[in-house]
Protein backbone atom coordinates (compact mmCIF):
# COMPACT_ATOMS: atom_id res chain seq x y z
CA UNK A 1 0.00 0.00 0.00
CA UNK A 2 2.85 2.11 -0.26
CA UNK A 3 1.42 3.95 -3.71
CA UNK A 4 -2.13 4.28 -1.65
CA UNK A 5 -2.78 8.24 -1.35
CA UNK A 6 -3.34 8.20 2.37
CA UNK A 7 -5.35 11.48 2.03
CA UNK A 8 -8.24 11.55 -0.46
CA UNK A 9 -10.59 9.02 1.66
CA UNK A 10 -12.12 10.25 4.31
CA UNK A 11 -11.98 7.22 6.42
CA UNK A 12 -8.67 6.19 4.70
CA UNK A 13 -7.45 4.07 7.94
CA UNK A 14 -10.77 1.93 7.67
CA UNK A 15 -9.64 1.57 4.15
CA UNK A 16 -6.42 0.35 4.59
CA UNK A 17 -7.52 -2.41 6.68
CA UNK A 18 -10.27 -3.32 4.72
CA UNK A 19 -7.51 -3.96 1.25
CA UNK A 20 -5.36 -5.34 3.46
CA UNK A 21 -7.28 -7.89 5.12
CA UNK A 22 -8.60 -8.66 1.10
CA UNK A 23 -5.33 -8.73 0.05
CA UNK A 24 -4.21 -11.34 2.08
CA UNK A 25 -7.53 -13.57 1.83
CA UNK A 26 -7.03 -13.13 -2.27
CA UNK A 27 -4.02 -14.90 -2.40
CA UNK A 28 -3.01 -18.77 -2.50
CA UNK A 29 0.47 -18.32 -2.54
CA UNK A 30 0.45 -16.12 0.98
CA UNK A 31 -2.07 -18.85 2.55
CA UNK A 32 0.55 -21.91 2.23
CA UNK A 33 3.52 -19.48 2.63
CA UNK A 34 2.59 -17.71 5.25
CA UNK A 35 -0.46 -18.69 7.12
CA UNK A 36 -0.06 -22.48 6.65
CA UNK A 37 3.58 -21.61 8.16
CA UNK A 38 2.11 -19.50 10.84
CA UNK A 39 4.26 -16.55 10.70
CA UNK A 40 2.82 -14.45 12.97
CA UNK A 41 3.71 -10.64 11.44
CA UNK A 42 0.94 -11.32 9.50
CA UNK A 43 -2.30 -12.59 11.84
CA UNK A 44 -3.74 -15.53 10.64
CA UNK A 45 -7.01 -15.75 8.83
CA UNK A 46 -9.35 -15.14 11.68
CA UNK A 47 -7.48 -11.57 12.30
CA UNK A 48 -7.75 -11.03 8.46
CA UNK A 49 -11.63 -11.51 8.77
CA UNK A 50 -11.32 -9.03 12.00
CA UNK A 51 -9.90 -6.15 10.43
CA UNK A 52 -12.38 -7.02 6.82
CA UNK A 53 -15.18 -5.97 9.41
CA UNK A 54 -13.96 -4.82 12.66
CA UNK A 55 -14.59 -0.97 11.87
CA UNK A 56 -16.58 -1.09 9.48
CA UNK A 57 -19.60 -3.88 10.72
CA UNK A 58 -19.21 -5.45 7.24
CA UNK A 59 -21.08 -8.07 8.93
CA UNK A 60 -23.97 -6.15 9.75
CA UNK A 61 -24.63 -4.26 6.47
CA UNK A 62 -23.52 -3.30 3.16
CA UNK A 63 -20.19 -1.62 2.43
CA UNK A 64 -22.84 0.76 0.19
CA UNK A 65 -23.02 2.58 3.74
CA UNK A 66 -19.42 3.89 3.05
CA UNK A 67 -19.70 4.76 -0.33
CA UNK A 68 -17.55 8.35 -0.22
CA UNK A 69 -15.88 7.36 3.28
CA UNK A 70 -14.18 4.21 2.55
CA UNK A 71 -15.02 2.92 -1.51
CA UNK A 72 -15.17 5.28 -3.70
CA UNK A 73 -18.13 4.24 -5.90
CA UNK A 74 -20.99 1.44 -5.41
CA UNK A 75 -19.03 -1.03 -7.79
CA UNK A 76 -16.24 -1.10 -4.77
CA UNK A 77 -18.75 -1.26 -2.19
CA UNK A 78 -20.51 -4.34 -4.54
CA UNK A 79 -17.34 -6.25 -4.99
CA UNK A 80 -16.16 -5.85 -1.26
CA UNK A 81 -19.79 -6.97 -0.14
CA UNK A 82 -19.92 -10.00 -2.25
CA UNK A 83 -16.41 -10.94 -0.69
CA UNK A 84 -17.45 -10.41 2.69
CA UNK A 85 -20.49 -12.62 2.66
CA UNK A 86 -17.64 -15.63 1.16
CA UNK A 87 -15.53 -15.06 3.79
CA UNK A 88 -17.77 -14.83 6.49
CA UNK A 89 -19.91 -17.95 5.90
CA UNK A 90 -16.91 -20.16 6.08
CA UNK A 91 -16.15 -18.46 9.32
CA UNK A 92 -19.11 -19.40 10.83
CA UNK A 93 -19.06 -22.79 9.38
CA UNK A 94 -15.87 -23.59 10.32
CA UNK A 95 -15.32 -21.89 13.53
CA UNK A 96 -13.42 -18.30 14.58
CA UNK A 97 -10.27 -20.86 16.26
CA UNK A 98 -10.40 -23.44 13.17
CA UNK A 99 -7.11 -23.45 12.06
CA UNK A 100 -6.11 -22.42 8.90
CA UNK A 101 -6.13 -25.69 6.74
CA UNK A 102 -9.82 -26.29 7.42
CA UNK A 103 -10.63 -22.22 6.12
CA UNK A 104 -8.15 -24.03 2.66
CA UNK A 105 -9.74 -26.81 2.78
CA UNK A 106 -13.21 -25.77 2.42
CA UNK A 107 -15.02 -26.50 -0.30
CA UNK A 108 -16.57 -22.87 -0.55
CA UNK A 109 -12.55 -21.47 0.11
CA UNK A 110 -11.99 -21.09 -3.68
CA UNK A 111 -15.05 -19.15 -4.19
CA UNK A 112 -14.19 -16.72 -1.74
CA UNK A 113 -10.52 -16.34 -2.76
CA UNK A 114 -11.75 -14.92 -5.80
CA UNK A 115 -14.16 -12.85 -4.62
CA UNK A 116 -11.38 -11.28 -2.34
CA UNK A 117 -9.22 -11.32 -5.20
CA UNK A 118 -11.90 -8.91 -7.26
CA UNK A 119 -12.33 -6.69 -4.18
CA UNK A 120 -8.79 -6.52 -3.86
CA UNK A 121 -7.94 -6.06 -7.49
CA UNK A 122 -10.36 -3.22 -7.98
CA UNK A 123 -9.33 -1.11 -4.73
CA UNK A 124 -5.81 -1.37 -4.90
CA UNK A 125 -5.81 -0.30 -8.57
CA UNK A 126 -8.08 2.84 -7.79
CA UNK A 127 -5.58 3.42 -5.17
CA UNK A 128 -2.46 3.68 -7.88
CA UNK A 129 -0.85 0.22 -6.14
CA UNK A 130 -0.07 -2.98 -7.63
CA UNK A 131 -2.63 -5.58 -6.72
CA UNK A 132 0.14 -8.44 -7.56
CA UNK A 133 2.92 -7.51 -4.74
CA UNK A 134 2.96 -9.91 -1.65
CA UNK A 135 0.76 -8.31 1.31
CA UNK A 136 2.31 -5.72 4.02
CA UNK A 137 2.98 -7.36 7.38
CA UNK A 138 1.11 -6.19 10.03
CA UNK A 139 3.66 -3.85 11.50
CA UNK A 140 3.87 -2.38 8.32
CA UNK A 141 0.18 -1.61 8.44
CA UNK A 142 0.27 0.16 11.93
CA UNK A 143 3.15 2.30 10.64
CA UNK A 144 1.25 2.91 7.44
CA UNK A 145 -2.22 3.57 9.31
CA UNK A 146 -0.67 5.75 12.84
CA UNK A 147 -2.19 9.20 13.38
CA UNK A 148 -0.25 11.95 11.73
Amino acid sequence: MGGMPLNDMPWWRWRSNVRSALHMLSDPVFHEDTWLTGDEAYGDITDAVYRLVEDTWLDSWSAEKYVGTIFRDSQEAAVVDLAVLRVLRILHQVGPDAPVSAYLEHHAWPEAVRAAREAHVRLAEADGDDPDVRPTSLDVLKILTRAV
